[in-house]
């Protein structure tokens, strides 16, 4: 237990002091797509309900976890679409980001068959600590049979900061592309002010387009292209969804600057209004020795909360079911 403990401790160290992973990353899913690229909201019409539920290196009793809610549609009188998340990753019962905000998209018809949708976020980041339950390494008696007295003493203090983030969405007949930029002012987020504490700009792309395979629309291939980079951390990846009118699987394989390979695959299912998806992913290739096989697991829900008069909406897009 002390051990495990320890193990918890270090990887969240780790994580506030290295650029490469101040926040955790969610990868690739279109469910939390409005979450990181404002653009997003509204873009399929109706006024859907989303909530993922992700759990990091399972089996190792880590306990990392995050959730995930929004809710965007669109509105005429907004001339585009808007947007609630709320976010709360979980980190041991050490750290706890919590991270609520707006987001407005507005729709604008460049060409013929070509849109753009120009969005912008605002929301508040909280980073809480909770070391009641922390074992530092001069804690740990040689022969782990007690907890000594540490000689070093952590601030438990917790602090908020503000966040706004910005983004496109380009669509051309029946395929899309959208950029974000996170943490346009880099906001920090310990009450120290160190500048290793700030949350570093990132950049993240996305691509995608339906193929139609045999007559009608009910079968659909959508290719996808996904990549981010924040600090010195640059991934990127690619895949594919295949979706029927109840049924889509997904697969992408996707690596880092570190020599990091992963493979993610999952599927989902529809009924009406109501979409369940679940994803796995795992490491294939990496460059830590420390890094387990198993990475996420991630389910969650969608359901379409009301259906828009679509007459008067400029374009509509279809998210890829992952």
């Amino acid at each position: 237990m002390l051990k495990r403990t320890f193990i918890i401790f270090f990887l969240l160290l780790s994580a506030v002091e290295t650029t490469y992973c101040q926040e955790t990353d969610n990868g690739p899913g279109f469910q939390l797509i409005t979450h990181s690229n404002p653009a997003f909201s509204g873009s399929e019409g109706d006024g859907i309900l989303r909530l993922s539920y992700l759990n990091y290196f399972p089996g190792n009793n880590y306990n990392l976890h995050s959730v995930y809610f929004s809710y965007d549609s669109y509105f005429p009188s907004l001339h585009g679409g808007a947007g609630i998340y709320l976010s709360n990753d979980y980190a041991g019962g050490i750290m706890n980001d919590v991270r609520g905000g707006l987001s407005y998209s507005y729709f604008l018809q460049a060409g013929k068959d070509f849109y753009i949708n120009a969005g912008l976020s605002a929301s508040l980041y909280h980073r809480g600590f909770n070391f009641s339950g922390a074992i530092l390494p001069d804690q740990i008696d040689p022969l782990g049979s007690a907890v000594l007295t540490s000689g070093e003493t952590l601030i438990s203090e917790g602090h908020t900061a503000f966040d706004v983030d910005a983004g496109f969405l380009a669509i051309y007949k029946s395929f899309f592309c959208g950029v974000a930029v996170n943490h346009l002012a880099e906001p920090g987020i310990s009450v120290n002010g160190s500048p290793d504490d700030k949350l570093k700009r990132k950049i993240i792309l996305h691509f995608s387009g339906d193929f139609y395979l045999g007559r009608g629309d009910e079968l659909v291939l959508r290719p996808q292209l996904f990549s981010s980079a924040q600090g010195g951390l640059l991934t990127i990846g690619g895949g594919a969804v295949f979706e029927s009118k109840y049924l889509s699987f997904n697969s992408m394989m996707f690596g880092n600057n570190e020599n990091t390979v992963n493979i993610q695959t999952g599927f989902g299912v529809r009924s009406g209004r109501l979409s369940v998806f679940y994803n796995y992913r795992f490491n294939i290739i990496s460059g830590n020795s420390m890094m387990p096989v198993s990475l996420l697991h991630q389910t969650g829900v969608a359901f379409s909360l009301n259906n828009v008069d679509k007459r008067n909406i400029i374009k509509t897009i279809n998210f890829p079911k992952m």
